[in-house]
């Protein structure tokens, strides 16, 4: 199975663990809540680690700089994503209950991080004007092969999935292992995930293991916006450059 659902029921302060994509992906992912006035702290010496505020209020410190995060929700407002090398260490601090997604690869190369503030993402209007609208949305880049340093080994963003819209659309593949994560508004609303000749149904922290080269595309149900993080990981032998489309609907979209 490579829906990874544990937390359906809802998050409990602290970690989260999504203990199954490690050896699906070779990635960790963990959901983090931060409650109002905590702090939680994050270091890996032998792991690169991605933090994305998916939602709160608070403050970052990282690289002897305070950085403010304010991200009341994910659908009108871009990611703050702290990107940091073996090694480094970030602390936030929440001013309000904070929702924070949290990506580990083991990576033996040392690079210097960087925070991604909102205005640092580069926001992409894809599909737009193209089948009827019927596959717009929103791409969120944080850091892809162009703009990370050449030692790490994730690629990472975000997708807003308009409701009743389709995403990773028209169907794609490429070699290197992803992950998807999930949240719907509102939160009781669902989507289908498609992996390859499989269909899954989507809620609310779900999260999709993609591997195998296998093809993947979303919809959401009309009323809901979907959300999902897209975390990347260079494959050793190649690294992520692009995805490519099933040659028929890539001929349908120039038409």
């Amino acid at each position: 199975m490579s829906l990874i659902k544990p937390h359906r029921q809802g998050f409990k302060t602290g970690v989260n663990p999504y203990g199954e994509t490690l050896n699906k992906t070779g990635m960790d992912f963990d959901i983090f809540i931060i409650k109002e006035n905590e702090a939680y702290s994050i270091k890996e010496e032998n792991k690169e680690v991605a933090v994305i505020v998916i939602e709160g209020i608070g403050t970052i410190e990282f690289q002897e700089s305070i950085v403010l995060f304010d991200r009341p929700n994910w659908v009108d407002n871009d990611p703050t994503v702290i990107h940091m090398g073996p090694g480094e260490g970030v602390k936030l601090t929440s001013s309000s209950q904070a929702r924070i997604a949290v990506v580990k690869t083991e990576n033996e190369e040392k690079f210097k991080g960087r925070i991604y503030l909102p205005d640092n993402i580069d926001t992409e209007h894809r599909g737009k004007g193209q089948l009827d609208d019927t596959c717009y949305r929103l791409v969120r880049l944080a850091f892809d092969d162009t703009i990370s340093p050449k030692e790490a080994k994730l690629v990472i963003g975000e997708v807003l999935n308009f409701p009743g819209k389709w995403s990773s659309y028209p169907p794609h593949h490429h070699s290197q292992p992803e992950l998807y994560y999930y949240e719907l508004s509102p939160d009781w609303g669902y989507g289908h995930g498609e992996l390859g000749d499989d269909v899954y149904k989507i809620k609310n922290g779900d999260v999709l293991a993609i591997t195998d080269s296998k093809t993947h595309s979303q919809t959401s149900a009309p009323g809901f916006h979907m959300y999902y993080l897209w975390a990347i990981r260079h494959d050793d032998k190649k690294r992520y450059d692009g995805f490519t489309y099933i040659k028929s609907f890539e001929d349908m979209l120039e038409e």
